[in-house]
Parts: structure tokens; C-alpha cells; sequence
């Protein structure tokens, strides 16, 4: 695949979000589910947020794509992620997963630990969690310093190698969210640039990719969908940030941008691409 082809996929993937609006459920982060909810629903896509393993379960039924996102646990995730990750993979239908806090706490690893036999569809994170996800399921990849709580002190490229072994073990896609987005598939390498500094401002920029990154999905291959999910925040966000300054206002226009965003707006982003 070449670069023209991959923008084709990603126009083509962008406009079937906008007109068959599929549903990708979420068991999310309560800290941001409004702003995953959100963006989901200004990407085209359709939003549910649930907390209960056989609600988890009727989404995974009726929607075209699963999310789950690590980050602010309780009790009743320790059935729900497990139930809901199985039955996405028994049922063939995409889903994401964003190990947010990787390595905080006990439940937080036995979850994400056997989470590797489902493979997920995408995984999403920044350069630490991506390095500390490999290292937990053994998969290899060069050793990161590890997350700082929800934070990366990793760049990027360091996590090239954990990106792509993760991809390969899953067969579908990871994404390493930082300055220069990296996206693979364990074949070909994207590096897609854009968005802007206040999206570190705002909690839950990270967290709602995810769950866009999950409505691609639900009409596009793994590596498109991540590529085109990177591609539409980073237009977004450099858009919003010619708006704005402060980041209570940048998280209102960056919405309002995503909306706003044509799919040949999302598609001719800065990209390249090259292979493994």
C-alpha cells in the first residue's frame, strides 16, 4: 500500500461513519466518558456507556464496534472487561483498547494480562503504556521507562518496536498517540502529525481517540480505521487551536472541528508511511 491508497481508505472509511452512524459502546473512564460520548457522536458514530458485564455484552450484540478503556476502575469491571472483550471476539466485531494506567494496582494488570488471548482489534495508548502492555504480555520490544501514572515519559519512536509486536501478536492495529502519531500494523508504519500542545491541557483527549478510534473501526480495516481516527484529531486540533488559546474554549472548538471535518479534510492530513 502507498500513501494515495491509504488516504482513499481513510476518505472512504470517513464517509461511511457520516452516513451509516454506527454504534461503538463503551465501557469507558469515568473521568471522561462525557468527552468520549461526545467526540464519538461528532465523528458521526453513535455512543452507550455502561458499566455492567451483560450490558457490555448487548452492545457488543447490536453495535458494530466494542471500546474499553482502562482508567478509573471499579469493582464490577473485574466481569465486565473480561465478559465484554470475549464476547466482542466470539462475535467477530471489532473493538479497542486503551491501557490507560498499565501498571497501577493489581486488578488493573490481571485485567489487562488476560485480555492478550482476545487480541484486540486496535490498541491505543501513549509510547509507556504500549511499552509496559508488550512487556506484560511478553511480546518483547524495546524497555521504556513506564507510564507515570496516566502520563507518557516515553517518546514515541521508543515504543516503535512494542507497537509493532503487539500488532503482530493481535493482527490488527496499534496506535501511539504523542508530538508525531505512530499507527501500525505490524507491516506497514504511519506517522501522522497535527493537533496541538493544548491538547495535554484537557483530560480525555487520549480516552476519546479510543472511542473514535472504535466507530472507524465498525467500517474500516484495524490500520485505516486507527490511521483515519489519528488523522481526523489531528486536523481537529489544529483547526481549534487557531481558535483559541485556553483550553476550556479549545476543548469546545475541537468538537465543533471534528464535526466540521469533510473526509477529504480527515484524509489529506500530513502523512507518511513506510514499511516494517
Amino acid at each position: 500500500m502507498d500513501v494515495a491508497a491509504l488516504r482513499s481508505q481513510i476518505a472512504q472509511a470517513a464517509e461511511r461513519v457520516r452516513v451509516e452512524k454506527p454504534l461503538a459502546g463503551s465501557v469507558t473512564n469515568g473521568v471522561t466518558m462525557d468527552f468520549v460520548a461526545n467526540a464519538q457522536l461528532a465523528a458521526g458514530g453513535s455512543a452507550a456507556m455502561v458499566y455492567l458485564p451483560d450490558e457490555a455484552e448487548c452492545l457488543v450484540d447490536i453495535g458494530g464496534a466494542l471500546y474499553l478503556n482502562m482508567g478509573t476502575l471499579m469493582p464490577i469491571y473485574e466481569q465486565t472487561i473480561p465478559a465484554a472483550a470475549s464476547a466482542a471476539c466470539c462475535a467477530g466485531k471489532p473493538w479497542v483498547v486503551d491501557p490507560v494506567g498499565i501498571g497501577i494496582g493489581a486488578l488493573r494488570s490481571r485485567l489487562l494480562a488476560g485480555l492478550k488471548d482476545d487480541r484486540p482489534t486496535i490498541i491505543r495508548g501513549n509510547a509507556s503504556e504500549i511499552i509496559a502492555l508488550a512487556t506484560l504480555w511478553e511480546l518483547g520490544g524495546d524497555a521504556g521507562t513506564g507510564p507515570l501514572g496516566v502520563d507518557s515519559v516515553d517518546e514515541v519512536e521508543t515504543a516503535r518496536a512494542a507497537a509493532v509486536a503487539l500488532a503482530r501478536w493481535t493482527g490488527g492495529a496499534v496506535a501511539v498517540s504523542g508530538v508525531c502519531d505512530l499507527v501500525t500494523d505490524g507491516q506497514l508504519v504511519a506517522r501522522c502529525q497535527g493537533g496541538s500542545a493544548l491538547m495535554e491541557k484537557v483530560t480525555g483527549f487520549g480516552c476519546s481517540l479510543g472511542g473514535v478510534t472504535a466507530v472507524y473501526a465498525a467500517c474500516a480495516d484495524p490500520f485505516t480505521a486507527a490511521v483515519a481516527a489519528v488523522m481526523l484529531y489531528n486536523v481537529a486540533g489544529t483547526r481549534a487551536a487557531a481558535r483559541t488559546t485556553l483550553p476550556a474554549s479549545f476543548k469546545m472548538s475541537f468538537i465543533d472541528e471534528m464535526a466540521a471535518a469533510i473526509p477529504s479534510d480527515i484524509a489529506e492530513g500530513p502523512l507518511a508511511l513506510e514499511e516494517v
